[in-house]
């Protein structure tokens, strides 16, 4: 009896081992793929049970110095940064200074919205518009004036604009919901913001790798040791990523606008896996305000809003694997997202400073984790082809692109991203106001490949017609257009070009 315990015993154990091997393996070829795909760089550290599955780092910190990214490196983490202004405010919600219901004028006298109370900002449906709304024309007059949360009361009382909606009305997600919470903070508790972060969610949770660097500095400083600069792919055709420091456009915005409360932290993987511990040993809140937390806030008709945001927290829709919270963060060239499975005791943290990918693979791999299947990440056809035609020409990339297209397992073919790749040779798109390029040829003969490709298309047809007679190519334009009619009659504005042709 006692060998055949002691054999079950040693079975189980045995299965249990190769079973959690099996999950690395499954989570490390996920991520081998992307990699090789070109479609991660950063880092990754998965929990479960308050055991680390799996952890690893990939790609570079500095792609123009190939420094690469290690287990240890810091990175922006975004509007990750507001679970921190969250977490302040439900901890003064706990001591009694404030409540969730109380408008914002009971702590921000003067502020121009009696309406709005401290839940429709935790939870993105206040309805105010973006900040740069009130300060944009004073910003124009004063180019060099750098506009902290010191002048974000008196600019809005001066310069007052009509809310989006009504508070409760709708959602959307903005940061000034975050800035008037880093203020209500500042104004409860008596002290500064990062003080009281520092303070009262830093030290306790023991992060001492987690320090307030504020936007301009990280996009304005050119050397920073030990961090993950964020990077961006200017274009789909692009083989590198440039740094998004380097872009004038960029370190411009940041300069001009310093607010603080909503995107202004640096962390590592391990530091933010310490705040994760410390929720759910209820250092830093009670486990009655983190369920409030977890619970998706009502509009004024009664139904959840449209993002499922609580207060502070996204909830996902699908429970079926357990609850989940999460929070993004994203900014010019970096992504970042902790996900955390609060049934199962699971937690997923990663960050990719070349990709706006986080949140998607973050969910993938929670699915990998809880024995789920996951698509392997397939090549993009269209990067390839466009890259392709920019430096060798049209009958290799066609020729290139025929042949990927029967390796359905590890390429994809994407209508969308062909136009989106048409228009990035057109030059019609340009978020980061650099030196115009247009490459009309390439555009053309992008546009001609989607309209092969997908001939049923009516919105292919008038994107290349409008590449045509930017061109010059008229008379072809005029028949593109004709087509996309006849494939969908309510194109009113290819009706109206078509007119004018």
């Amino acid at each position: 009896m006692h060998k055949k315990l002691l054999l079950t015993s040693l079975l189980l154990l045995s299965l249990v081992k190769t079973f959690g091997q099996s999950k690395e393996k499954v989570i490390d070829d996920y991520f081998n793929t992307l990699v090789k795909n070109q479609q991660f760089s950063g880092n990754v550290l998965v929990v479960d049970n308050n055991k680390i599955v799996y952890e690893k780092s990939f790609g570079f910190s500095d792609h123009t110095t190939k420094a690469p990214n290690t287990s240890d490196i810091t990175f922006p983490i975004a509007s990750i940064s507001k679970i921190f202004t969250a977490t302040a405010i439900l901890q003064l919600k706990e001591k009694g200074l404030l409540e969730i219901t109380d408008s914002v004028t009971k702590y921000l006298p003067g502020f121009p919205y009696p309406e709005i109370k401290i839940r429709h900002l935790l939870s993105h449906n206040s309805g105010l518009p973006p900040y740069n709304a009130f300060f944009d024309k004073e910003k124009k007059e004063n180019p060099d004036k750098v506009f902290t949360n010191k002048d974000f009361l008196p600019g809005v009382i001066a310069n007052k604009q009509p809310l989006v909606y009504q508070p409760g009305e709708k959602g959307n997600y903005d940061n000034i919901n975050y800035l008037i919470l880093a203020l209500i903070v500042e104004k409860v508790s008596g002290i500064p913001y990062e003080k009281y972060i520092k303070r009262n969610i830093l030290r306790p949770a023991r992060m001492k790798e987690t320090v307030l660097f504020p936007l301009p500095e990280q996009f304005n400083r050119v050397e920073i040791k030990n961090f993950a600069f964020p990077h961006i792919y200017l274009h789909l055709y692009d083989d590198e990523p440039v740094k998004s420091n380097s872009i004038p456009y960029v370190k411009g915005y940041w300069h001009s606008y310093a607010f603080r409360g909503f995107a202004d932290y640096v962390s590592t993987i391990r530091d933010l896996w310490k705040f994760d511990k410390a929720l759910y040993n209820n250092t830093l809140l009670k486990q009655e305000t983190l369920e409030e937390a977890f619970v998706p806030v009502k509009l004024n008709n009664g139904k959840n809003n449209s993002d499922e945001f609580g207060l502070g927290w996204e909830i996902e829709k699908d429970s079926t694997m357990g609850k989940w919270v999460y929070h993004s963060g994203a900014a010019m060239g970096l992504s970042s997202n902790i996900l955390r499975n609060v049934t199962k005791h699971q937690t997923v943290i990663l960050f990719d400073n070349a990709h706006f990918n986080a949140h998607e693979n973050a969910t993938k791999i929670m699915m990998l984790l809880n024995s789920k299947k996951v698509d392997m990440p397939k090549k993009s056809i269209a990067k390839i082809y466009g890259n392709i035609l920019h430096n060798k020409g049209a009958a290799e990339a066609r020729e290139t692109l025929e042949s990927l297209r029967k390796d359905t397992l590890n390429y994809y073919l994407s209508e969308n991203e062909m136009n989106a790749l048409g228009y990035d040779f057109l030059g019609s798109s340009n978020p980061y106001h650099l030196p115009e390029k247009h490459f009309y040829k390439q555009a053309v003969e992008t546009f001609k490949t989607n309209v092969d490709l997908f001939p049923n298309s009516w919105n292919a047809y008038d994107s290349y017609a409008e590449a045509l007679l930017e061109n010059g190519q008229k008379e072809e334009a005029i028949k593109m257009y004709q087509k996309s009619i006849e494939l969908n009659p309510d194109n009113k504005n290819g009706e109206k070009v078509l007119e004018g042709l």
